[in-house]
C-alpha cells in the first residue's frame, strides 16, 4: 500500500478519535462550550504551518457574502454534529453524515450545473437506502437527535457547494480564520447561560480535540501530495469502521445485524461512488469542526 494512502488512513483514524472525545466529554457541558474551546485550539496547527498568507488579509475577500454564508452553515452544522454525537450511537451519526454526497450531488446539479451520470445517481440512492436501514424510521422511534443529525448532510452540502465556488479565489486564512472567529463569537455568547468552568483535565481534552483535528488535516495534505486525491477520498469511509470499534469499546454500542448491513451498504456505495467519479476530485482537506472540508 502506498505511503499516501497509509497517511490518509491515519488521518481519518485521528479524526474519529477526536469525535470520540467529543462524545465522551459531551455529557458534562453544553455543545456551545465544547465548540468554543475546541474550535479555538483547532486553529493552532494551521497557525504553526501557515506560510505565504498574512492573517491581516483575512477580511480581503472576492466573494464576501458567500464566505459569510459558508461560515454560518459550517457553524450550525458543527453544533448539530456535537449534539448528535452526545445523544446518538457513534455509528448512527456517521451513517447519517455520510448521506452528505447525496445532497451535494443534487445541489451541484442545480447550483453549479454539474453533470452526474446515471450510475452515480444509482449509487447515491443505494447509499441513502443504507442510511435508512441504520435509522429505520417508523420501526424505531426517532429522537430529537435524529432530526438534528439529518440537518448535518444538508448543511454540510450547502457548505461544500459554496466552498467549491469560492475556494479557488479566496485565501486559506479567510476560509479558515473567519470560520473560527464566527464559531468562537457565537458559541462564546451561547455558552454563557450554562457556562461551567472547565477543569484542567477538560481543557487538556479540548486541546487534544483541536490538535487532533489539525494534525489530521495536515496528514491529509501530506497524503494528497504523495498519491492522487481520488485514492485519498475513499479512505474517509474507514470512519464507519472506526465508529463501530470505538462505539463498542467505550460505550457498549453494538449495531444490530440490520444496522450493520446498512452501514456496509453506505460504505460500499460511497466507495464506488468516489471511484467511479470520472472528473478530477478537487480535494480540500478538512480542518476539524468544519465538516465539509476546506
Amino acid at each position: 500500500m502506498q505511503a499516501g494512502v497509509l497517511l490518509a488512513f491515519l488521518a481519518y483514524a485521528i479524526f474519529s478519535m477526536a469525535d470520540a472525545m467529543i462524545k465522551g466529554i459531551g455529557q458534562s457541558m453544553s455543545v456551545f462550550e465544547i465548540a468554543f474551546f475546541s474550535t479555538g485550539f483547532s486553529i493552532l496547527p494551521l497557525a504553526i504551518i501557515n506560510r505565504g498568507e498574512r492573517w491581516r488579509d483575512m477580511f480581503r475577500m472576492r466573494h464576501p457574502y458567500l464566505v459569510q454564508l459558508r461560515c454560518i452553515t459550517s457553524l450550525v452544522s458543527t453544533a448539530c454534529v456535537m449534539f448528535a454525537f452526545t445523544h446518538l450511537p457513534f455509528a448512527e451519526v456517521y451513517a447519517i453524515a455520510f448521506a452528505t454526497p447525496v445532497v451535494v450531488t443534487v445541489l451541484s446539479v442545480f447550483a453549479l450545473r454539474e453533470h452526474v451520470s446515471a450510475l452515480r445517481w444509482v449509487l447515491l440512492l443505494i447509499g441513502f437506502l443504507g442510511v435508512v436501514l441504520v435509522i429505520r424510521p417508523g420501526v424505531r422511534p426517532l429522537e430529537l437527535a435524529h432530526i438534528v443529525a439529518f440537518a448535518i448532510p444538508i448543511l454540510g452540502a450547502v457548505t461544500t457547494v459554496v466552498l467549491r465556488h469560492v475556494a479557488p479565489h479566496e485565501k486559506r486564512v479567510s476560509l479558515v480564520g473567519l470560520a473560527v472567529l464566527y464559531s468562537m463569537a457565537v458559541n462564546g455568547v451561547l455558552m454563557v447561560p450554562s457556562f461551567i468552568m472547565p477543569s484542567w483535565e477538560q481543557l487538556a481534552i479540548f486541546l487534544l480535540i483541536g490538535t487532533f483535528g489539525g494534525i489530521g488535516g495536515l496528514l491529509v495534505i501530506a497524503a494528497t501530495r504523495r498519491v492522487p486525491a481520488n485514492l485519498v477520498a475513499p479512505v474517509q469511509y474507514s470512519q464507519l469502521l472506526w465508529a463501530i470499534i470505538l462505539g463498542a469499546a467505550f460505550w457498549g454500542e453494538y449495531p444490530d445485524p440490520v444496522a450493520v448491513i446498512g452501514l456496509f451498504i453506505v460504505l460500499i456505495a460511497g466507495l464506488l461512488n468516489v471511484l467511479t467519479e470520472k472528473t478530477r476530485i478537487r480535494w480540500k482537506p478538512r480542518v476539524f469542526f468544519f465538516r465539509s472540508g476546506l
